[in-house]
């Protein structure tokens, strides 16, 4: 007689990548472990990725702790993609359980995905050295004369923060629209402009970098950046965590508002009198 493999229930699914976007949020921000360790690099200019180069005393410690951020949050949203969409399935309404909710939600979840699996293979496609912290480094690079990883490496950092925008966009989008989670229906619009307004910031002191114009604060734009990315991650577990509602239950909430408070006094005047022991009378009424 065969068995059937049955899958895990929905909640432990939520659970189970809650779980996992946490660790990899808390994996994704090891970079602050140079504000008590010495590096060498200044946070204010240097890049990021630049702690995890090659000739980096810990460089193998920021690659390690990348791997592990992206697999995490890559197995994460894999296992979001299955428990939100076997939610969705069931608690909304028929118009939008193959329509836009779950195709906006879907796509952000995938977008999330392809965040975590681009930082994955960042982490095996290493800087050589530091252009921020060495002119000849700098001097190389702008020749043409570093290896290959270095223009590697500059497409999976793109892809993976064109992932992670996107996850935001739509993730949040989705939460507005149809009813999300309370959390991030509240949190996500700043967290997105934050992310939009620190990934300018941070294009623009690399196109100033590169132009010859120093770095214009670019450390600390970028690390503002990746930090959002991180609090948004812990955010959507937070969320997963969280039993699911259906997305009628919380548009009818918004619509309704907080209920009305009775005033002491209309308390007191809607109370039924008491006889206090007094029998009632014939005229009583």
């Amino acid at each position: 007689m065969s068995v059937t493999p049955t899958r895990p229930p929905v909640a432990a699914r939520r659970r189970a990548a809650a779980v996992l976007l946490l660790l990899g949020a808390l994996a994704y921000t090891a970079w602050v472990l140079e504000l008590v360790v010495a590096t060498g690099l200044d946070p204010v200019q240097a890049y990021v990725s630049e702690l995890a180069a090659a000739d980096q005393p810990l460089g193998g410690l920021f690659r390690a702790t990348d791997l592990v951020a992206g697999l995490l949050v890559l197995a994460g949203a894999l296992m979001a993609v299955s428990a939100v969409s076997a939610v969705s399935a069931v608690s909304a309404p028929p118009a939008l359980r193959v329509g836009e909710r779950r195709a906006g939600t879907t796509a952000g979840w995938a977008a999330l995905a392809l965040f975590g699996a681009a930082t994955a293979a960042d982490s095996r496609l290493p800087l050589s050295c530091a252009p921020t912290d060495d002119p000849v480094c700098a001097a190389r690079e702008t020749a043409g004369l570093v290896p290959a990883t270095h223009t590697a490496h500059a497409v999976s950092s793109s892809l993976a923060m064109a992932g992670a925008l996107a996850a935001l966009v739509l993730l949040t989008v989705a939460a507005r629209r149809h009813g999300g989670p309370p959390p991030l229906r509240r949190f996500g619009p700043p967290l997105v402009l934050a992310e939009l307004a620190a990934t300018l910031w941070t294009l623009a002191a690399v196109a100033a970098f590169s132009a010859g114009h120093g770095t214009w604060a670019l450390g600390v734009g970028q690390r503002l950046q990746v930090l959002l990315v991180a609090c948004y991650v812990a955010l959507l577990a937070r969320c997963l965590a969280r039993p699911p509602q259906r997305p009628e239950d919380a548009r009818d909430r918004e619509r309704q508002g907080p209920p009305e408070r009775e005033s002491p006094g209309q308390r007191h005047r809607e109370r039924p009198r008491a006889h206090h022991g007094r029998r009632p009378r014939r005229g009583d009424r």
